[in-house]
């Protein structure tokens, strides 16, 4: 009951408010008299009272009409215009011609006035939200001239607000998240929702939230908007995800209010409150003990409920690994602990492991207690597996003297069976490391022996690999790596570190070092090398040259006297005795050359040829050998001249093997004349052959000899062109060997083996009376025509 009469009271309380939104425009239509007189009154009151004399009257312009600010309600839609208010002046009094003018905004579209009494009328609905006033000027003006009566006056009219606009949430619909577990009271977001009606006026725009869905797990403050947690415990687990409706309502939410919802998905973080906890409490995982080091053994699984960060865990090993063989890692995929082995595990050594492993959680929440464990027992069972023969040592390192006989034995490798049955092994060398096969190996105990002789100055070290196989299963096989050092004895002799050839000078002085000689030896003693140098005995009393002991294994070859002439001797030889101090020594005899050259005064060797002293002083050899290839140059250039020159020189002449006629020169340019007449030289065209009288033919061979007759020689100025013609026509037709050169043409080869035969008549018996053209109509109609012709030869002949 109480709850019913409140909403009575409220209901009288609206219904009031809008009649008094209504009554307002009525009382804005009363004109307020008696503030302001007209014009014309204030004009008499001034005129009674008379200006004094010489005085200027002055008067204020007062305001003749008057009117309140006006309002108007917006959204209006009733069948006559609305009466917004009414305009007067003091001038409208009876029997006075005046009228109203209204000008400013939506004057004649959407207010009116009446120009008699003043009324303004909106004529359209108008929208608060769209303008929410007007700014207009009234004017009183003659009725018929339209001549102002009063200044303008400017004025305004309100469009009242009414409740027409819903709240809306314009960034709706929301999502927000929120971490599980979170207090009663958390914020998780703020909604905001907008009213377009006036905030001012009365409460159509006052909002209050309410939460239409969603409860009991949210709530929402009312005049904020702010979404709450309202349950304890949310847990993610159960449910991630949560639906809220929100409510917004204007008129402070009372009744008669619009409203507008909106929606926000609300998600709950999630928070390490989950231990990880593994799915079983045993795992037996079977590894075979030729499981290689750090291959996967088994795996582990401690699953989490939480998700992303909080459900990764970290795997180890707390208890029954003492000896360290194994080693448990996490799987950054899956999250699981992969179980390797970290040591060779050994059936015969110890068949079973039990360990303890522990997953823990990468990250802990502060308030959730410190990080979350779990613990399972992982029992391994070593299988028992056929293991290949295992090597004592993975690498040999033996040593053998240099030149050892054959069969010397180097060393021995060992290997065993680890299985428990013990097989017995069996041993060889991988040939492909010992391609000389230069060593050998019992397969029974594995002595190594040299099969051929070593030379340490050749090859130092040696590798190869040795295999150790079960006799009773071949595949089981295991290697191991013998290096053999090849020791140094003392079995080359030293020399010369290169071949010497030295210089000396003939004006060289006594005891002047003339070469500085070292030795190499490819033997490397341990003591290291030292090197004697002496002189052949034969040499000891050498009356050139001696040497001398540098004490760094090297010796100073020196002149004994200054007497060195080419022509004497040009070349000496000085045999050396080299040594070592190995054991037993070595030694070798090198020969030094030595060169008598010839040398500038400062010791520079300029020439050391026998040949190059008797040459001109001042020239040596390079420079002979500049001045060869300087004539050789020139002797060149003069013989390509000469041969250019003869074939610039040859006259344009036609040989004995050309025809005239078939070498034509033309000449684009324009004759001369008589110049060119006079100029020209009719030798040109004759034949050097011609001139005797005998001109050979070349196109048949002569049967008869013509003897040659001697021809008329014609000078080289003044050759009469006709009379050489002439002559030639003459010796033409008195040849009796061979027709003009126009009459005939002889072919090596004319249609041999041809069905057709040859198409000549010049070398057949038959006459032309004795050829038959009938067949030429079968042919064709071209060589139909052709017999016709013949035929008709023929007959006119007959006649």
């Amino acid at each position: 009951m109480p709850k019913r009469s409140e909403e009575m009271l409220l209901d009288l309380w609206m219904s009031l408010l809008l009649v008094w939104i209504t009554c307002v425009p009525c009382v804005s239509m009363t004109p307020i008299t008696g503030q302001s007189k007209s014009t014309q009154t204030g004009g008499s009151a001034a005129e009674a009272s008379g200006p004094a004399e010489g005085q200027r009257l002055l008067s204020r312009a007062k305001r003749g009409w008057v009117w309140n600010q006006m309002f108007v309600l917006e959204e209006f839609s009733g069948p006559d215009p609305i009466l917004v208010g009414r305009l007067h002046t003091d001038l409208d009094v009876g029997g006075k011609n005046i009228k109203y003018v209204l000008a400013g905004e939506g004057a004649g579209t959407i207010f009116a006035i009446n120009e008699l009494t003043g009324d303004i009328h909106a004529m359209k609905r108008l929208d608060r939200e769209e303008k929410a006033e007007y700014t207009l000027t009234a004017q009183v003006v003659n009725a018929d001239t339209d001549e102002p009566l009063e200044p303008p006056s400017e004025f305004i009219i309100k469009v009242q607000d009414i409740n027409d606009n819903p709240p809306q949430f314009n960034e709706g619909p929301y999502r927000a998240s929120v971490a599980e577990m979170s207090s009663v009271g958390t914020p998780v977001t703020r909604v905001t929702a907008t009213d377009a009606d006036d905030p001012v006026y009365g409460n159509s725009a006052k909002l209050v939230y309410s939460i239409l869905e969603g409860q009991p797990y949210f709530s929402v403050e009312p005049n904020s908007g702010t979404i709450k947690i309202a349950l304890h415990g949310m847990d993610r687990e159960m449910r991630e995800e949560y639906l809220v409706v929100i409510q917004a309502k204007d008129m402070g939410g009372h009744m008669g209010g619009l409203s507008g919802t909106t929606t926000v998905t609300v998600t709950l973080m999630d928070i390490n409150d989950n231990p990880p906890k593994f799915s079983k409490s045993l795992y037996e995982f079977v590894i075979p003990e030729d499981l290689p080091v750090g291959k996967m053994g088994g795996k582990v699984k401690a699953n989490d409920r939480d998700i992303g960060e909080n459900s990764k865990s970290t795997y180890s090993i707390i208890e029954g690994d003492d000896q360290g063989m194994f080693e448990i890692v996490t799987d950054g995929q899956t999250q699981e602990g992969i179980l390797r082995l970290k040591k060779p595990i050994d059936y015969e050594s110890k068949r079973a492991y039990t360990l303890r492993v522990e997953a823990t959680n990468v990250r802990s929440e502060p308030s959730s207690g410190g990080p979350f464990k779990d613990t399972a027992t992982v029992k391994v069972v070593v299988e028992d597996s056929d293991e290949p023969p295992v090597f004592l040592k993975p690498v040999y390192v033996l040593e053998v003297n240099e030149n050892a006989p054959v069969n010397t034995v180097i060393g021995t490798v060992t290997a065993r069976d680890p299985d428990s049955t013990g097989s017995l092994v069996r041993y060889f060398i991988d040939r492909h490391t010992d391609l000389e096969r230069q060593f050998n190996i019992n397969v029974d105990d594995g002595k190594i022996t040299l099969a051929k002789p070593l030379d340490r100055e050749t090859d130092m070290w040696h590798n190869i690999t040795v295999t150790a196989t079960e006799v009773r299963n071949h595949s089981q096989i295991s290697r191991a790596i013998v290096a053999i050092r090849v020791m140094d004895i003392n079995d080359n002799a030293p020399e010369f570190a290169t071949e010497y050839e030295a210089f000396l000078c003939e004006n060289g002085k006594p005891g002047q070092v003339i070469q500085t000689v070292s030795a190499v030896d490819k033997d490397d003693p341990i003591q290291g090398h030292y090197f004697d140098y002496r002189l052949v005995p034969e040499m000891l009393n050498n009356p050139n040259f001696t040497i001398k002991n540098n004490q760094d294994n090297s010796i100073s070859v020196l002149a004994k006297h200054d007497t060195f002439r080419r022509q004497k001797q040009e070349m000496y030889f000085l045999p050396i005795i080299v040594t070592d101090n190995g054991n037993p020594p070595m030694s070798s005899t090198n020969t030094l050359t030595i060169r008598v050259c010839g040398c500038s005064k400062d010791g520079i060797v300029q020439s050391c040829n026998v040949e190059a002293y008797v040459l001109p002083i001042g020239l040596s050899m390079g420079a002979l050998i500049a001045i060869l290839a300087c004539i050789i140059l020139l002797l060149v250039i003069v013989v390509l001249f000469v041969t250019l020159r003869r074939h610039k020189n040859e006259p344009l002449i036609i040989k004995d093997d050309e025809d005239v006629r078939e070498n034509i020169i033309r000449y684009d340019d324009e004759g001369g004349g008589e110049e060119d007449t006079e100029a020209f030289d009719i030798a040109t065209l004759q034949n050097p052959d011609g001139i005797n009288g005998y001109l050979p033919r070349k196109d048949i061979k002569p049967d008869l000899q013509f003897m040659p007759r001697a021809g008329q020689h014609s000078g080289p100025n003044g050759v009469d062109v006709d009379e050489f013609i002439n002559v030639r026509l003459h010796e033409a037709d008195n040849d009796p060997t061979a027709p003009p050169y126009d009459s005939i043409q002889i072919y090596g080869y004319e249609g041999r083996g041809s069905i057709a035969g040859s198409l000549s008549s010049l070398e057949t018996a038959s006459s032309d009376s004795d050829q038959n053209y009938d067949y030429l109509r079968e042919w064709g109609p071209r060589f139909r025509r052709l017999g016709e012709l013949y035929s008709v030869g023929e007959s006119d002949r007959e006649t």
